[in-house]
C-alpha cells in the first residue's frame, strides 16, 4: 500500500541546475548529512550508490548518485531473458542488418497508438543506429507511439535516452521522483535508471535519441561568452518522492540489446531520500537562447545546440561526437546580401530532423514527420526553396514563426532499419524535390 505519509501531488515538483550537486527527502532527516553510508541509515533505509562513470573519473564529469530506500534492489534476481513474443517488437538494439544507404528521406508521421494496449516500451521503434552498447560507442535514433499506461517497470542499461514527446504528455516516474513533460519538452533518462511512464493525457507519440557512449553533456560556449544556448538553470529534476508497496512488481531491462525481466516483491520506487548529480532531467526546449549571423552568411546550425557529447564520452574539442541535439525554433534573420535557407551541404554526421510543433496541418512537415539524411550526403534546399531565398528581400525577418523542430545529428554512420526504407510512411516523391533548378550560366 503507499505510505499516507507519501501521498503524491498532481503536479511534480522539481529542483534545478544540470549536473548539480542535488538533494532531496520526502520525509525529514532521512538523508544522512554527514556520510554516504553509515552503519544504520536514518529510519533503517538501505543506502545505495549508482554510478554514472567510472570511480577515477576527473571530478568535473563524475556523475553519482547515493538513494536511500525502504528495501535493497538486490531483490530483483533472477532475471530471465524475455523471449520473441515478450520482448518489444520493435525496439532494437542489434544494426547487423541495418542499411547505410546513401539516400536522403523524408517520412510522415505514425500513426496514433489505438486500441488501449500498447504501452511505452511495446511502443518503441528503433530506426537507425550503430555501435554497440556492449562496448559503449554508438547511438540510436527510436519514435514512440503509445495509448497505455506502463505496468511494468523498464531500465534501459545501454544507454541514456532523451525523449521528446510530439503529441501528447509523458508522465514518468523515476527512482529519484516524477517528471511530467510534454511536446516542447525533452527528458533525459540515465542508463540504469529505473522508470514508468503513463500516459495521463492519452495517445502519445514522439522520438527519442539513444547514447551509448558517455552522456548528454552541455556544450561549450566557447567565444559567445559566460551566458546563452541551454542554460544550466533551466533543467529541472525530480524531488524524492516514495510508495510503500509491498506486491509483485515487473522489472524489464535492455542489456547489450537483449531484453530481460525478473519479478521484483516490491516496487522500486520506494526512494525516500537522495543526493548526487546522476539523476533524470527535464527541460523546456522553448527556453533555448539562439544565435545567429547579424551581418552576413548563414551559420552553421552547431550554434543552436543544446546539449552534446564527445565520441569518447569526455574529451571535447575533436568535433566528433557521438550524438548534437540542436533546435531550431522561432528567431530572427538580418543578414544582408546571403542566401538565408540552409546552404547546400554534406555533413562530416548523419542528422535526422523532427517536427515537433508546426502551425501548419497539410505539406511535407506537419507535426510528426521526420527526415533522415545519411553521412556526407548531398542535401539542401527544393528548387522552390532555392529560387525563393535568391529573390528574398534583404529585409530582416522572422523565421520558423511557430516552428520547433529538433535535430540529432552524430559522427557515427547510422544505418537504417529495413522495414522503414520501405515503409508506407516513407515519401517516395521526396526526391523530385531537387530537381529543376536553374543552371548556372557562365557569361563571355
Amino acid at each position: 500500500m503507499t505510505d499516507p505519509n507519501q501521498t503524491p501531488s498532481s503536479t511534480p515538483e522539481y529542483q534545478i541546475g544540470y549536473g548539480s550537486a542535488l538533494r532531496s527527502e520526502a520525509r525529514p532527516g532521512a538523508l544522512p548529512t554527514d556520510q554516504n553510508a553509515p552503519k544504520r541509515a536514518p529510519y533503517g533505509l538501505f543506502a545505495e550508490q549508482i554510478n554514472g562513470t567510472g570511480f577515477t573519473v576527473e571530478r568535473a564529469h563524475n556523475l553519482r548518485v547515493w538513494l536511500y530506500r525502504l528495501r535493497p534492489a538486490i531483490h530483483d534476481r533472477p532475471f530471465a531473458r524475455m523471449t520473441a513474443g515478450e520482448a518489444p517488437p520493435h525496439f532494437s538494439g542489434d544494426f547487423s542488418e541495418a542499411v547505410s544507404t546513401p539516400e536522403v528521406q523524408r517520412y510522415q508521421p505514425l500513426a496514433l497508438a489505438s486500441g488501449g494496449s500498447t504501452d511505452w516500451l511495446d511502443g518503441v521503434q528503433t530506426f537507425a543506429g550503430a555501435g554497440d552498447p556492449r562496448i559503449r560507442r554508438g547511438m540510436a535514433i527510436h519514435l514512440f507511439t503509445a495509448d497505455a499506461d506502463m505496468q511494468r517497470v523498464f531500465a534501459n542499461i545501454d544507454g541514456d535516452l532523451l525523449l521528446a514527446p510530439e503529441h501528447g504528455r509523458l508522465h514518468i516516474r523515476t527512482e529519484l521522483g516524477r517528471l511530467e513533460v510534454g511536446p516542447g519538452e525533452v527528458a533525459i533518462l540515465p542508463r540504469g535508471i529505473r522508470f514508468q511512464i503513463t500516459l495521463p493525457e492519452g495517445p502519445v507519440r514522439g522520438f527519442a535519441s539513444e547514447l551509448f557512449d558517455g552522456h548528454y553533456l552541455l556544450p561549450e560556449r566557447g567565444l559567445i561568452g559566460a551566458n546563452g544556448l541551454a542554460d544550466e538553470r533551466h533543467f529541472e529534476a525530480p524531488v524524492a518522492e516514495y510508495e510503500d508497496v509491498a506486491e509483485d512488481t515487473v522489472i524489464v531491462v535492455k542489456q547489450g540489446g537483449v531484453f530481460w525481466q525478473t519479478t521484483a516483491p516490491n516496487s522500486p520506487f520506494d526512494v525516500v531520500a537522495w543526493h548526487g548529480s546522476y539523476a533524470p532531467f527535464k527541460y523546456d526546449l522553448r527556453k533555448f537562447m539562439s544565435y545567429g549571423s547579424v551581418s552576413w552568411d548563414h551559420p552553421d546550425p552547431s550554434v543552436l545546440t543544446v546539449l552534446t557529447c564527445p565520441m569518447d564520452g569526455n574529451t571535447r574539442g575533436s568535433g566528433r561526437n557521438a550524438v548534437d541535439v540542436g533546435v531550431f525554433m522561432p528567431r530572427w534573420d538580418p543578414t544582408e546580401h546571403t542566401f538565408r535557407p540552409p546552404y547546400f551541404h554534406r555533413n562530416s554526421a548523419i542528422e535526422f530532423n523532427a517536427v515537433i510543433q508546426t502551425p501548419r496541418t497539410k505539406g511535407a512537415y506537419p507535426s510528426g514527420a521526420f527526415s533522415f539524411t545519411p553521412y556526407l550526403t548531398p542535401h539542401g534546399v527544393s528548387h522552390v526553396g532555392h529560387a525563393a531565398g535568391v529573390e528574398a528581400p534583404d529585409e530582416p525577418r522572422k523565421t520558423s514563426t511557430g516552428d520547433i523542430w529538433l535535430q540529432f545529428e552524430s559522427t557515427y554512420s547510422l544505418g537504417v532499419l529495413p522495414r522503414w526504407l520501405g515503409s508506407e510512411r516513407r515519401d517516395g516523391e521526396f526526391l523530385q524535390n531537387f530537381t529543376g533548378y536553374a543552371e548556372g550560366e557562365l557569361t563571355s
